[in-house]
């Protein structure tokens, strides 16, 4: 079973669904892989738990 991972901010339930629609189709268009096969996590990261360029994404957004 196939599955994808998405880490980013959080999301109201209406994206979350169309996130989620969205990549199982275009996964599915890309393999040619049955869209039910696809399971998809989203995951919350908050900008104090994560990373880019070697600092602190929270960081960043100070400046």
């Amino acid at each position: 079973m196939p599955t994808i991972f998405f880490y980013g901010p959080k999301l109201e339930t209406d994206l979350k669904r169309e996130l989620i629609s969205s990549f199982t189709k275009a996964a599915s268009a890309a393999t040619g892989i049955d869209e039910s096969a696809f399971v998809v996590y989203l995951r919350e990261s908050s900008p104090d738990e994560v990373g880019v360029g070697g600092e602190l994404l929270a960081d960043r957004r100070k400046k």
